[in-house]
């Protein structure tokens, strides 16, 4: 996706939350794993304690020179009982500039990467010391990779 389909993003003062979900650290070259990890997430769906139904997280954190953590995750009421294998990150309330991202999810690197290459460093905005996420609705197909989904960056202020 190039610079000029990427949508203004809306921005959102999101609240905090406690996710929780199965993650892997990533190369910054090699993400091909993800999905693989979403197929393993999906074994637990119907069975995590107090999860918040009709959203997914993708969580992006502990970013360092060559790699970052990346957790498929769901919001929970809170971290008692989780299987043992999971991660528990809490977001603390944060400013959000949010984007859709509508094509297929194979696609989704394109915008990422508009959003950080492009979008940012021509904003007024700075990206904070805090996760991103991509957020999936009940309209997304895992199945298909199809039904869009959104693209949570945190600014600074």
């Amino acid at each position: 996706m190039d610079e000029t389909r990427l949508e203004e993003p809306r921005f959102v003062d999101g609240k905090a939350m406690l996710i929780a979900g199965l993650g892997e650290r990533y190369d910054y070259d090699n993400v091909a794993g993800i999905p693989a990890l979403w197929q393993r997430f999906d074994d637990y769906q119907g069975s995590i304690p107090g999860a918040v139904p009709n959203a997914w997280y993708g969580l992006c954190f502990n970013f360092d020179e060559t790699s970052f953590e990346y957790v498929a995750a769901v919001e929970v009421t809170d971290f008692s009982d989780m299987p043992k294998e999971f991660s528990c990150v809490r977001l603390a309330p944060q400013k959000y500039a949010v984007f859709t991202h509508s094509d297929h999810i194979s696609t989704i690197r394109n915008t990422i990467d508009a959003i950080w290459r492009n979008w940012l460093p021509n904003s007024k905005f700075q990206a904070a010391d805090a996760p991103n996420f991509e957020r999936y609705g009940p309209e997304f197909n895992g199945r298909t990779g199809n039904g869009g989904l959104e693209i949570w960056i945190p600014l600074k202020g």
